[in-house]
């Protein structure tokens, strides 16, 4: 049978021990804070690489190819672009070719919504419906299956970069002339200097509510 006094001699020799073993800021009294919790938008900045000059003298290019080499950033990426549009009835995410596909995918996927795809001219099979827009150096066109969307459909616009919003002012267009209501925008860049925003908060059909826009990381 173990006595009390050799109880009382272990439990002063394990009081002790934790003692020694506590930090000095807790053996003071001193309370150490948390550690901030990490932000995502800054782990997403970091990943993405900025190339001067490319594709021109005076263009800076946001590459966001090392953000696409790690799963967790990729998975973080797709999940800040998809959490202001959970729970908003959409049922369609219309991508923009092409990088607007790697991130509408899996987003469709996130929101348990359809997939609709936006192509350059001549690259779907079946028929089309189509919009030109201006480009700074020239013109363009987007195109859509005519059955992709349409009435009561609610649409979310996906693309990786909101510039000057030629493109997805004109896929904004081609939605919402097939009868679906564009509810937003969503991008994980935004070059603000280039006006895009101003550009699509002025670009709905009349009497329609103003689309939601929102780009995850925005860079003068």
């Amino acid at each position: 049978m173990t006595s009390a006094s050799s109880a009382e001699a272990r439990r002063r020799t394990a009081f002790a021990g934790s003692r020694e073993a506590a930090p000095a800021a807790a053996r003071s009294g001193a309370v150490e804070p948390p550690a901030a919790p990490e932000d995502p938008a800054a782990r997403l900045r970091e990943r993405i690489r900025t190339v001067p000059d490319f594709p021109r003298p005076g263009v800076s290019f946001q590459d966001i190819t090392p953000l696409l080499s790690d799963a967790a950033d990729f998975a973080a990426a797709v999940e800040a672009m998809a959490d202001p549009f959970a729970g908003k009835g959409l049922s369609v995410a219309a991508s923009i070719e092409s990088r607007g596909f790697l991130f509408a995918a899996p987003l469709a996927l996130s929101l348990g919504v359809g997939l609709a795809v936006l192509r350059k001219p001549g690259k779907l099979p079946r028929e089309t419906v189509r919009r030109e827009y201006r480009l700074e150096y020239g013109e363009s066109a987007l195109e859509m299956h005519r059955d992709a969307v349409g009435p009561g459909d609610r649409v979310l616009i996906v693309d990786d970069v909101l510039a000057t919003g030629g493109s997805a002012a004109a896929a904004g267009e081609v939605v919402s002339g097939q009868g679906a209501a564009v509810v937003g925008y969503s991008f994980l860049i935004e070059l603000e200097s280039l006006g895009g925003r101003e550009r699509l908060a002025a670009n709905h059909a009349p009497g329609a509510a103003a689309p939601v826009i929102h780009a995850v990381l925005r860079y003068p």
